[in-house]
C-alpha cells in the first residue's frame, strides 16, 4: 500500500511533536508530485509564522518557479488559521485537505471563514475531516504533555 499525502502530513506531524513542535505537517502535490513536505517549526526557527502549510507553501512556490501554486493542493493535519488561509488564496491552490478541526484558532470551517467571506477573491474547494482522528491524537497528546 502507498502512502497518502495525508499519511505523509501525519508522519511530519509525528517528528515535530517529537522535536517539541506542535504537531502539524503539510505537503503540497501537483501534478501527481510532492513539491513540498513541511512541518511547524516555530520553535526551531524562532519564527511565529513558520506553520507547515506557510512553509510548505514557500517551498513548492520555489520548487515550482512561479507565484502561485494553481492545480496544487495542500494536505494539512490541522485546520489552518486565518494567517495559513489568508496564504492559501494568495498562492491560489486548488484544494485544501484538512485532518482535525482547530475551534479556538481555525479560520477555514471555524471562526472568520476566510473563504466565504467577500473580500476572498479565491476560494479553494475544502474537503475537512481527512486522517482527523490520527492527527486529534497526536494533538491531544502533544498538549497534553505540556500541561502534565
Amino acid at each position: 500500500m502507498s502512502m497518502t499525502p495525508m499519511d505523509l502530513a501525519l508522519g511530519l506531524a509525528e517528528e515535530a511533536a517529537a522535536r517539541g513542535e506542535a504537531p502539524v505537517g503539510a505537503v503540497i502535490v501537483c501534478e501527481g508530485q510532492v513539491l513540498a513536505a513541511e512541518q511547524n517549526r516555530m520553535q526551531a526557527l524562532r519564527d511565529p509564522t513558520a506553520h507547515a502549510e506557510m512553509l510548505a507553501i514557500r517551498a513548492a512556490l520555489a520548487a515550482r518557479g512561479t507565484g502561485r501554486l494553481d492545480g496544487c493542493d495542500l494536505y494539512v493535519t490541522l485546520e489552518p488559521c486565518a494567517m495559513g488561509a489568508g496564504a492559501l488564496a494568495h498562492a491560489r491552490l486548488r484544494r485544501v485537505y484538512f485532518a482535525a478541526d482547530d475551534p479556538k484558532a481555525g479560520a477555514v470551517e471555524n471562526g472568520i471563514r476566510l473563504f466565504d467571506q467577500p473580500t476572498c477573491h479565491h476560494h479553494p474547494e475544502i474537503i475537512s475531516g481527512l486522517g482527523a482522528s490520527r492527527s486529534e491524537a497526536l494533538l491531544r497528546d502533544f498538549f497534553r504533555g505540556l500541561r502534565g
